[in-house]
């Protein structure tokens, strides 16, 4: 019941019930006016005296009753309200405010506990971000710290004139080279996650023809898969006037991210990178295989979550800041794309991303079709 009922009806009776009490005992009054007090009998005498006392004390019941019940519908939960409120000024989130009245003040605690609810999910929310800026900052110095060790160590090499012939200068050289890539790759990664957490991504969307766009990328790419003896092929199935909507700069971040991925878990003596770009109707669909250690079926929901390793150690060998792939998925996602991976331990694994095709509708054909 709404407390505004339970109001309207201790209101009533507190002004009926005195109204029906005064008219009784005027009516009482009148008929001693009328007959004279002697002419009652003793019996009459007690029984009115004893109406009146039955009205006064009903009177009195009914009253308390209603106080007492308007009383108690506010007061309880309103003395759940400040235990709840005191909870959470001493920063406790985990309980339950249990409120059964359906009134106002029921519907005041029922918003009051939806409020607890939001802050707990804020407060673990926090937690977690928290949680994964220290993960990043950790994965980012270890990672940063490998390639740094490696470009002192040759750099010293060279000094101490280690690399004394000009092949062996030319491998210390392109060792530096690639150690200071993966430090750029590294430190560009992290200034990327934070625009994405604050949803500022600088995309310039344009169209691409695809064929000349993903030959350029495959090129950049072969140099510095060249230079770590990787073998990379590339196979083009889509025709030469196909075109895209897509910010070039971020697809071919998408590209890195992925290909370097794979060479991370590169384990044959001889390592194999493919690059096709296939027509899938009203999509293009690009494949990057390799032929890794590949992915195990459980890990492979998760490897474009944030931080999520399939390594089970953080003194894994391969490093990586841990959200290459999650930036890669945001990135997919924003075109309207779709990503997803599919794998076999021990052989390799594949990455899918399609793209929808760039169809332009030329507007005065379509006014002239319909005339």
């Amino acid at each position: 019941m709404k407390l505004k009922t339970r109001l309207a009806i201790a209101f009533v009776t507190f002004s009926v019930l005195p109204i029906l009490f005064v008219g009784l005992m005027l009516s009482v009054g009148r008929l001693f006016m009328v007959y004279r007090m002697d002419e009652f009998g003793p019996e009459v005498k007690t029984m009115v005296a004893q109406l009146i006392i039955t009205a006064v004390l009903m009177l009195m019941f009914i009253c308390g009753s209603l106080t007492i019940w308007v009383y108690r519908s506010i007061l309880r939960p309103l003395s759940k309200l400040q235990e709840a409120t005191r909870k959470i000024r001493d920063g406790n989130l985990d309980f339950t405010l249990d409120i059964e009245e359906d009134d106002e003040i029921g519907e005041l605690c029922q918003d009051f506990e939806e409020m607890r609810i939001r802050l707990k999910e804020s407060a673990e929310q926090k937690i977690q971000y928290d949680n994964e800026n220290k993960e990043l900052i950790s994965n980012i110095s270890h990672d940063l710290k490998t390639p740094i060790t490696a470009i002192k160590g040759y750099v010293e090499g060279i000094l101490d004139g280690v690399a004394s012939s000009p092949e062996k200068l030319d491998k210390y050289i392109r060792t530096i080279y690639n150690k200071a890539n993966d430090m750029d790759r590294l430190i560009d990664e992290l200034t990327f996650y934070s625009k994405i957490d604050t949803n500022k991504i600088p995309y310039t969307f344009n169209k691409i023809n695809v064929n000349s766009y993903f030959r350029d990328c495959a090129e950049e790419v072969g140099l510095d898969m060249e230079s770590r003896g990787i073998e990379l092929g590339y196979f083009n199935y889509v025709n030469e006037d196909v075109e895209v909507i897509a910010d070039a700069e971020q697809m071919k971040r998408v590209i890195n991210n992925i290909i370097s991925n794979s060479v991370k878990y590169l384990d044959k003596p001889k390592g194999i990178i493919n690059i096709r770009i296939k027509d899938v109707g009203d999509f293009i669909q690009v494949e990057i295989e390799d032929n890794g250690r590949g992915i195990a079926t459980k890990d492979l929901p998760y490897i474009f979550d944030r931080f999520y390793r399939t390594d089970s150690s953080r003194n894994s060998s391969k490093g990586g800041s841990g959200i290459g792939l999650s930036i890669v998925k945001k990135i997919i996602e924003d075109h309207g794309g779709r990503i997803w991976a599919t794998s076999k331990e021990g052989i390799g694994t594949e990455m899918h991303f399609v793209l929808r095709k760039y169809q332009e509708v030329i507007q005065n054909e379509q006014q002239n079709s319909d005339h």
